[in-house]
């Protein structure tokens, strides 16, 4: 249709699907092959121990699974526990709302704790549960350490203390699907028993990987789960992945395209890339408070660094405003969710990003939600990011390029810093 075209490139700034840099795409381009014969776990044994890395996880076991995080989800309760299990799950946001969904469609007695929308889990409410579980009959901990819906991260080791507090002997799972890769994540020290990302976010790739990190307690625990599974079963998976292979075909493109991510990451350096996701988060929030507007986020102590929820004002429907930029500025910005459906709208700052990148997202934003009546100044939240950026260059004493810039995203694959 004539004048249907949209001349430049789409912002993309949901929280996940995340951009996916050049030389990863070029990397998933490559002429299928024999998954069976004896080069392939060249590829796929490095794969298992450098994501051990991003989980930070001395002892677990990585597997690897052709799905969303959602299959993940399914592989870490189906194969550690069994029909009648007592779980105890924190719920404060759409993704920790269908977990328990999944965990009680499956068979297990959910324990729920709900937490205020914009909160996260309760360390406290967590340890008293358990001390009262005298009988142990509780067998995993449940949380969301990043909820996307909310802009909300959780604090996993004060979970963890919670539960060594309580002298009690439950597991611990926990969802860094888009926390994984973008905010400090650290496996073994938390003790998190089954920990669960995606490929999509912090990984910045497409969607189609689902990956568990599994710690010997949980593995041992698979001995006496007696949830049905087939397709995500760990111990087809185990016996496969011990020379290098998959009990059925794997996402072969994807694979090379994790190689590929993982070096990026580890060009930058995870603390880098850490350091990189907290600077855009609080250059994002200096626009939110310019505007003068909100995040779903009740305390500062809540904040994500990956994505951030603003509260539309009163009146104003927040899916009006994700429509305008995506029809009008070729943006696309991350809905409200459930219980905060048209009372806010997401910015995703996570995976292959820079300053500029989320200037360039803030400025589409500010036009969107003028547009649809919201009384900002326009340009008061890029100039606060600016401002942000502008200081802790200056703070740190470096070059430009080396201020929280991934600074990679190049035709020749070369890092600059």
């Amino acid at each position: 249709m004539a004048g249907s075209r949209r001349p430049g490139r789409n912002f993309l700034f949901v929280p996940g699907p995340t951009n996916v840099p050049e030389r990863v795409q070029r990397a998933m381009i490559v002429p299928m092959e024999d998954h069976r014969s004896s080069s392939f776990p060249d590829l796929t044994l490095p794969l298992f121990e450098d994501m051990k890395k991003v989980f930070k996880s001395k002892d677990g076991q990585v597997f690897i699974f052709p799905s969303s995080g959602t299959g993940a989800w399914e592989a870490a309760l189906t194969n550690t526990l069994s029909p009648g299990d007592r779980v105890l799950a924190s719920r404060f946001g759409q993704f920790s709302t269908l977990w328990i969904d999944l965990a009680q469609r499956i068979g297990l007695e959910v324990v729920i704790q709900d937490e205020e929308w914009g909160t996260g889990a309760d360390p406290d409410r967590i340890e008293e549960a358990l001390r009262a579980d005298r009988e142990h009959r509780i067998k995993a901990v449940m949380i969301v350490h990043n909820e996307t819906a909310t802009g909300v991260t959780s604090d996993v080791g004060a979970v963890r203390r919670a539960i060594d507090a309580a002298g009690h002997p439950a597991m611990l799972y926990v969802d860094g699907v888009s926390s994984i890769g973008s905010i400090d994540f650290r496996a073994s020290e938390w003790g998190v028993d089954c920990a669960i990302t995606g490929s999509q976010k912090g990984l910045m790739l497409p969607a189609g990987l689902g990956i568990v990190c599994v710690s010997p307690k949980a593995l041992a625990a698979y001995k006496t789960a007696e949830c049905r599974r087939v397709y995500f079963d760990f111990g087809d998976q185990s016996k496969a992945n011990a020379t290098g292979y998959f009990p059925y075909t794997p996402a072969l493109p994807l694979l090379y395209g994790l190689r590929e991510s993982m070096r990026c990451l580890f060009e930058e350096g995870l603390e880098r890339v850490f350091e990189r996701h907290r600077v855009l988060a609080d250059g994002c929030r200096a626009a939110v408070n310019a505007w003068g507007l909100t995040l779903c986020a009740k305390e500062p102590k809540w904040n994500s660094d990956t994505v951030s929820a603003i509260m539309v004002p009163e009146g104003i429907n927040g899916a009006d405003v994700i429509d305008i930029a995506f029809r009008r500025y070729n943006l696309a910005l991350g809905a409200g969710l459930s219980k905060v459906a048209g009372k806010l709208f997401r910015i995703g700052h996570l995976g292959d990003l820079n300053d500029l990148m989320l200037l360039g997202a803030l400025a589409g934003a500010e036009m969107a939600m003028l547009d649809a009546g919201i009384r900002i100044e326009p340009g008061s939240g890029v100039g606060a990011a600016q401002k942000h950026f502008r200081e802790t260059i200056l703070a740190k004493d470096r070059r430009p390029s080396e201020a929280g810039i991934f600074d990679r995203n190049h035709s020749d694959g070369v890092v600059r810093v």
